[in-house]
């Protein structure tokens, strides 16, 4: 389950960088490669949301594993 813990910071990372861009910028780079809200960039934006969601639960494994 290692890798899925990964991949979900992975995602949110990008996810991170992206709300950056958008906040400094006003770039949001997930909708100039994939379209502004088209169904892929949908997808993405809600796998990083879930990501997100899943990674609350790291709080309870830090505070579990000292």
């Amino acid at each position: 389950m290692k890798w899925f813990d990964y991949t979900a910071l992975t995602l949110v990372i990008i996810g991170a960088v992206n709300w950056l861009l958008v906040g400094i910028f006003r770039f949001d780079l997930v909708a100039f490669l994939f379209g502004n809200l088209s169904w892929l960039s949908r997808i993405i934006y809600t796998l990083v949301g879930l990501c997100g969601l899943y990674l609350i639960s790291l709080y309870g494994r830090i505070t579990s594993a000292s």
